[in-house]
């Protein structure tokens, strides 16, 4: 049963479109659709919201610490309503899958993910849910850094979108626990693959106000 829902990105105009803020798009579509709004919350170091669903509260949370101190935001709030990792779904995005793909994953390691590091670091455990959402690979490790945080293509943006609308249908499933159903809800409809990106030239890295501790990746 998923009792804290949060997605990963960081905060900031300079951000807002980049692949690096799947996450925050995909938490915007499950606020829609729960028809709450994310306010901030100083004590849990992010933008949060509550709605309740038969009953029973169900948390939103975007972590505004950077993506590398994610954890710092999600650890506070599940320590403060007792919430357990189990009962915690992260969404995010994620390199080794195509634009338009996502997945549901239970546990596992970070991946270098650094928001992910944060997370597993703060709740002492990888023992969470994680949603997958696919922003593909610029085929070069040195260039993930600048990957991440630069703006998809149109065609790429318009897929991760789609798999964003098709897969937020399945929190129904995730609040009642019932996995099994929202795995088959996510993983089910499969978009057509997009055309693999162009190469582009490497472009400086922006970096984020102080202080010098949060970083965007």
């Amino acid at each position: 049963m998923v009792k804290l829902f949060v997605g990963l990105g960081n905060p900031g105009p300079e951000y807002e479109a980049t692949r690096h803020n799947a996450g925050f798009w995909w938490l915007d579509a499950l606020a829609r659709d729960l028809k709450v709004t994310l306010q901030p919350e100083k004590a849990y170091h992010g933008l949060a919201a509550r709605a309740t669903v038969q009953g029973q509260p169900v948390w939103l949370l975007a972590p505004q610490t950077f993506m590398n101190l994610s954890g710092r935001s999600v650890g506070a709030l599940a320590r403060f309503f007792k919430i357990a990792p189990q009962d915690i779904l992260v969404a995010h995005d994620e390199l080794d899958i195509v634009p338009g793909d996502a997945k549901l994953k239970f546990g596992g390691g970070h991946a270098g993910h650094n928001g992910l590091r944060d997370i597993h670091a703060q709740l002492g455990t990888g023992d969470y849910w994680r949603l997958r959402l696919g922003i593909g690979h610029p085929g070069d490790r040195a260039e993930v850094v600048n990957w991440v945080l630069k703006k998809p293509l149109a065609e790429q943006r318009k897929a991760i979108d789609d798999a964003i609308t098709r897969s937020v249908v399945a929190w129904p499933a995730l609040v009642a626990g019932d996995m099994t159903k929202a795995t088959m809800q996510i993983h089910t409809s499969k978009p057509p693959r997009p055309k693999p990106p162009r190469p582009a030239a490497a472009a400086p890295t922006p970096a984020p106000a102080a202080p010098r501790t949060e970083s965007p990746t």
